[in-house]
């Protein structure tokens, strides 16, 4: 979901302890989601120019030929910016779980759960895999999850009522109801949440928005949400909105980091 324009850094919650790029990390057990934030902030405005973030040292050696491809095709400096620290510190979380340099990282992807086909969400290789992951990235922050089970994250910026107008009617009945009983003020920021929630599930799934947003309840009744998983809402602030989706009904134990990734861009990570 697209949202305003503005690129402004913003945390979904309290910021935990700033934390170096790691070397190593044990892979969650249990009940654990281990998440990672990566913030993008404005670099000098009076900068001449507007270095290519695909240009800065390491880049290339890291991201892999479908990923430099997506992030050159993004027109916009700070979102191609804010693609390639993401990916960047995904690789580098994933090297540092699976013991191996972040330009070794493999990635599959799993089938289709519709087709079958191999365009299913992204994985590490592995029958079981050690380890399972989603990120999300929206308007200057990426949030990036780890877990031992099935897991989906999302972030979302709070859009405009206008925003909200166009893409009510996709939603399933009853989150449209819920919409529709709060006053104007406070619809954006309940359908920035709800939408976190639903793409946070479809990521968790591994589906995606290919699948009807309508299909799914993720409103405020947690009992009736979609059986077998559990989604959780992060705390919000700043404009951002974010959610996670882990398999299972146990409620699930996050761990909230930051992740340092500099690079070479307008919007630099902090």
């Amino acid at each position: 979901m697209r949202t305003r324009a503005e690129e402004r850094g913003a945390v979904p919650g309290p910021v935990p302890v700033l934390v170096p790029a790691p070397e190593t990390l044990p892979v969650p057990g249990g009940r654990r989601v281990d998440l990672w934030l990566v913030r993008c902030v404005r670099a000098d405005p009076d900068a001449r120019a507007t270095p290519d973030p695909l240009a800065a040292p390491g880049v290339r050696d890291v991201l892999d030929a479908a990923e430099r491809k997506r992030a050159a095709s993004l027109r916009r400096p700070a979102d191609r910016a804010l693609y390639v620290a993401s990916h960047l510190a995904l690789r580098t979380l994933l090297g540092a779980y699976l013991r191996v340099p972040a330009r070794e990282v493999a990635l599959v992807r799993e089938p289709c759960p519709g087709c079958g086909g191999p365009h299913g969400r992204p994985a590490v290789p592995g029958t079981p895999p050690p380890l399972h992951f989603s990120l999300s990235h929206s308007h200057g922050l990426a949030l990036i999850g780890v877990a031992a089970v099935p897991v989906g994250v999302d972030v979302q910026r709070v859009p405009g009522p206008g925003t909200v107008d166009a893409c009510a009617p996709s939603l399933h009945p009853a989150e449209r109801a819920e919409l529709d009983r709060l006053p104007p003020g406070a619809r954006p920021g309940a359908f920035a949440q709800l939408w976190a929630r639903k793409e946070a599930y479809l990521k968790g799934i591994g589906t995606g928005l290919a699948r009807p947003a309508s299909a799914d309840y993720l409103g405020a009744d947690t009992r009736a949400r979609p059986h077998g998983w559990t989604v959780t809402d992060l705390p919000r602030a700043d404009g951002h909105t974010a959610a996670v989706a882990v398999l299972g009904t146990a409620p699930p134990v996050p761990c909230v980091r930051r992740l340092p990734v500099r690079v070479s861009s307008p919007h630099l990570t902090d």
